[in-house]
This record gives C-alpha cells, structure tokens and sequence, in this order.
C-alpha cells in the first residue's frame, strides 16, 4: 500500500472511531428507557445514501414492518431506531433482518470497487505513458 493509500485508510478509521464516539455520546439511554422495555439501533450506510428523502423513508417503512421506529437521523449515513422489546415476536418480512445494522453496498463491496478504480486507473496511466514513450 502506497503513503497515500495508507494515509487514506488511517483517514476513514479515524472518521469510523469519531463516529461510533459521537453515537455512544448521543445514545445516552436512561435507565427508565430501557427498563420500559425498548431496545435501539443504529442503521448505518456506506455511502450518502440517507440524503435522498425517498431513500430514507423507504428505509423507515422497511424497519416499521418490524415494529422501529425512526428516533433521529445523526447524518446521511446513519439512523437510529427503537422499539419495543414486544415486537421482537413480530415475524420478519421476507428478506429483512430486523437486526440488520447496514443498508446498501457493504464495506467490502465499496472497498473492492475503490481498490478495483484506483488500480484500474493506475494501469491506463501507465499504458499511456508506455505508449507516448514508444510513439516516434
């Protein structure tokens, strides 16, 4: 890995610690919120994904089929929910997890494709450059 993609890298995990920091600071439950019998959530994108409207309320009608409820928005790539511990009897909707914690490309799919565009993009540069080395 190249300084700049390790600089890159460094970046993005410093960004995901101050993120997890923030939410631990701003999900501060109350005793009486959870002895009320309310379990929370954090839905997190890997992209700007909540920006759109109409991606968040598809988001929030998906989780309301298993009984959450939207408690705020941190930003456009996170989300956090509650509902009752109840409603953990609630059957799933075909191909949803209740539990899931992530929505849209993964880590892994996003990393693949950056990984695949930077290299992708190292080769032609080099291509070209062999070629305009090799052009009489």
């Amino acid at each position: 890995m190249d300084g700049s993609a390790g600089a890159a890298a460094a970046a993005a995990a410093a960004r995901l610690r101050a993120q997890h920091e923030e939410e631990e600071r701003l999900s501060d439950y109350s005793p009486n919120d959870l002895a009320k019998g309310w379990e929370f959530k954090i839905v997190r994108a890997n992209t700007a994904a909540f920006r759109k409207p109409e991606v968040m309320q598809q988001v929030c009608d998906e989780e309301a089929r298993s009984g959450w409820e939207l408690v705020e928005k941190f930003d456009d790539t996170r989300l956090r929910f509650k509902r009752p511990t109840a409603a953990r009897n609630i059957p799933s909707p075909a191909g949803i997890d209740p539990y899931r914690t992530t929505y849209g490309i993964s880590q892994g799919k996003l990393t693949t494709i950056i990984l695949i565009a930077v290299f992708g993009s190292m080769a032609l540069i080099m291509a070209v450059v062999a070629a305009l080395a090799n052009w009489h």
